[in-house]
């Protein structure tokens, strides 16, 4: 095991070359969709220009293009650890597949039965549930969350969970402010309540090694350009439950819940990403010479999350030295185990998007707003007041980009006249 390299590991992703004004780019956008590495630039290359065709052919590029879904099905088996690549389903992204799922699963469920949804969640794991609650006339309730650190009340579960609740949907780990949930001990709940689990884990792919058998959650859902892969969705569903699914889909298909024609040259990225992630594990993680791909993608989601933290305690030192500066979240160092390196912030007497477009023309890209965590920002009183910035660093970010931000934040937050552009109001 190396050493993490950060320097080899940047010039595997052409985009961190891009220069703004003259100046590198520094980003810090990848809880929006990270960049992705040539390997998988190259394999959606390949795919259109070796194997480009649709399914279920007898020819040489169908068949090409049938094992391109394959490796692809059991490569995010291997990252997620499920049984059977049978378990995997691919959509356009985690939101459209939640909603499709949502259908069948609705479908079991009878008036009055119950939906348990979190205030913390991205839109996407709580839009589908309402939706189908009000179609169906089911029972949707909400968990609250700790305002003081953005955690979930889980004191409150037990209150929620009654012998009509069907389905508990909550997320492995925050979007917006980074917290992680205990999913094993919420799964474990939900079970003993007789209720099927539904996580979002798009947020939490890109950081943490999942293990669906560990958690032994029913469904799991994440998108693979938030992991450095092409736009696609995934869907984990476990094999058992899937089989009592009625699923809603054309005839002809053979797949009771991947509809119409498949993404093919994105899912050789797919497999790509999967690889990259091995790969990191086979350099720079803690697996044994001839590791599973599945061992080797663990061994790298790990030393991810170690140089990621690391990182992450350098930009927290520094944010909590602006002056004027509210961090969202968990700030506690000793808690830092139960976040990922997301930070939630907001400058006093200026909008989140006013700091965004500031640090924009810097050439440091940074999202504001409520990115789709809409009950969060409700709840905790910023959604009319333009949310937050988010800043997230991922494995591919350097100390001197951290400390590039830090040194604008600070500018910023002084009152430069950069930090207050003239259409932006004060928050």
């Amino acid at each position: 095991m190396s050493r993490f390299d950060v320097d080899a590991i940047r010039g595997r992703f052409p985009a961190l070359a891009i220069e703004d004004g003259g100046r590198p780019v520094a980003l810090f956008d990848g809880p929006g969709g990270t960049q992705v590495p040539s390997s998988v630039i190259d394999a959606v290359d390949a795919y259109y220009r070796t194997s480009n065709a649709n399914h279920g052919g007898p020819f040489l590029t169908s068949r090409r293009s049938d094992a391109t879904a394959h490796e692809a099905h059991q490569a995010m088996a291997d990252l997620l650890g499920a049984d059977d690549p049978s378990e995997i389903k691919f959509g356009a992204n985690m939101t459209s597949l939640t909603f499709h799922v949502s259908r069948s699963i609705g479908a079991t469920m009878a008036p009055g039965d119950e939906i348990v949804v979190t205030n913390l969640d991205h839109e996407g794991n709580v839009g589908p549930w309402k939706a189908i609650a009000a179609d169906r006339d089911l029972v949707v309730r909400t968990l609250d969350i700790r305002e003081a650190d953005c955690t979930l009340a889980l004191d409150q579960l037990d209150g929620l969970l009654t012998d009509r609740t069907r389905l508990v949907a909550v997320g492995w780990a925050s979007n917006a402010v980074g917290t992680i949930n205990p999913v094993r001990e919420i799964v474990r709940r939900a079970h003993a309540a007789g209720a099927w689990t539904y996580i979002d884990a798009v947020h939490a792919a890109p950081h943490l090694p999942l293990d669906v058998r560990a958690v032994e959650t029913d469904f799991l859902a994440c998108s693979t350009y938030k992991f450095f892969g092409p736009h696609a969705g995934v869907l984990y569903g476990r094999g058992e439950v899937l089989d009592r699914l009625p699923p809603y889909k054309v005839r002809p298909a053979e797949d009771r819940f991947e509809t119409g024609t498949g993404n093919f040259e994105g899912l050789a990225g797919v497999t790509a990403a999967v690889d990259y992630i091995a790969d990191i594990g086979a350099r720079y993680g803690d697996a044994t010479p001839g590791a599973s791909r599945r061992d080797l993608a663990v061994a790298g989601m790990g030393a991810i999350r170690a140089y990621e933290m690391e990182l992450y305690r350098r930009l927290a030192d520094g944010l909590e030295a602006i002056p004027g500066l509210t961090l969202y979240g968990i700030t506690d160092w000793a808690r830092f185990g139960e976040r990922t390196p997301t930070a939630a912030l907001r400058l006093d007497g200026l909008t989140p998007r006013g700091v965004a477009e500031a640090l924009g023309a810097e050439g440091i890209a940074v999202w504001d707003g409520d990115f789709y965590a809409t009950g969060l920002m409700e709840r905790l009183g910023l959604l009319d007041r333009g949310g937050v910035v988010r800043i997230g660093l991922t494995h591919y970010n350097t100390a001197a980009e951290v400390d590039r931000l830090l040194e604008a934040l600070g500018r910023i937050a002084s009152g430069a006249a950069l930090a207050r552009p003239a259409t932006a109001a004060a928050g």
